[in-house]
């Protein structure tokens, strides 16, 4: 069973975001180049496989993805193997996967916490159990513009002679031919430019959406623990004394110039149209 740790300012280490990332690649042999590449999870369910043989599925690992749904999905791995060695760790999975910088350092300080404290010195061949996979983009460098491409190392088989013109072929088809091709070329170019900016534009509401999504959720958790409050309040306004009017003061205080409106101001809801009858 794992040795369960709890992070606080006072127990956390002082690592620089750099420190934590070169202990991360140098302990399973990845190639992450900033802290927010481990919103995906797979690292975490490596360490586990590492601290704990067989307390993951490695299998099941999404190494290289960049989808939020496997991220996901990684996490609940990581999850299941918690709960199979006893650690009690919430893992904020709503907040991690949404790749922001404070969420998963936080995450990963707590977890060098932990292996330090459960880690006993094995050898452990990470790239052999992920079946080879390189993970992290620093394992990938773009190609700097103005490099050439690599060049294949096979002999360049010279292009076949054309044929000389017959004479009855008029001379202007040939340029017609390739003023044509030059403009499909151009059209060509054009409609791939303008499909990239479709995509992006879509990406963007895409991850737009997903903020959305995120803060209504935040918004209704706080809202339900504030209608909690208010309950509570209420039933013990007769007893509470003091501190319940004042509780009830602070829920009830409204902003300069903001008034609630009466019931009667209030439309009635929309009616659902096209109701299904059971």
């Amino acid at each position: 069973m794992a040795v369960n740790v709890y992070a606080t300012s006072g127990t956390t280490e002082n690592l620089s975001r750099h420190d934590m990332l070169a202990w991360v690649n140098d302990c399973i042999q990845t190639k992450f180049a900033k802290i927010e590449e481990l919103c995906s999870g797979a690292a975490y369910c490596q360490f586990m496989d590492m601290l704990f043989p067989g307390s993951v599925q490695v299998k099941k690992i999404k190494f290289n993805t960049k989808l939020e749904h496997e991220y996901i999905t990684n996490f609940k791995v990581l999850q299941a193997s918690f709960k199979k060695m006893n650690v009690d760790k919430i893992v904020p999975v709503d907040r991690l996967v949404k790749g922001r910088f404070q969420d998963n350092f936080e995450f990963l300080q707590w977890f060098k916490k932990f292996f330090d404290a459960n880690y006993g010195g094995q050898d452990y061949d990470a790239i052999g159990m992920r079946g080879g996979e390189e993970v992290g983009s620093g394992g990938k460098p773009a190609r700097p513009n103005g490099m050439a491409k690599p060049m294949s190392g096979m002999p360049k088989r010279s292009p076949a002679p054309r044929p000389a013109p017959v004479a009855s072929r008029p001379a202007a088809r040939p340029a017609m031919g390739a003023g044509g091709g030059g403009a499909r070329a151009a059209n060509g170019g054009g409609n791939m430019q303008a499909q990239q900016q479709m995509e992006d534009l879509n990406t963007q509401v895409i991850e737009m959406k997903l903020t959305v999504e995120g803060l209504e959720k935040e918004r209704d958790f706080y809202f339900g623990k504030l209608r909690d409050v208010e309950v509570m309040c209420q039933e013990n306004e007769s007893t509470g004394g003091d501190l319940v009017r004042k509780v009830l003061d602070i829920l009830y205080q409204t902003e300069d110039g903001f008034a609630v409106p009466d019931e009667e101001d209030v439309p009635p809801p929309p009616e659902e149209e096209g109701e299904e009858e059971y």
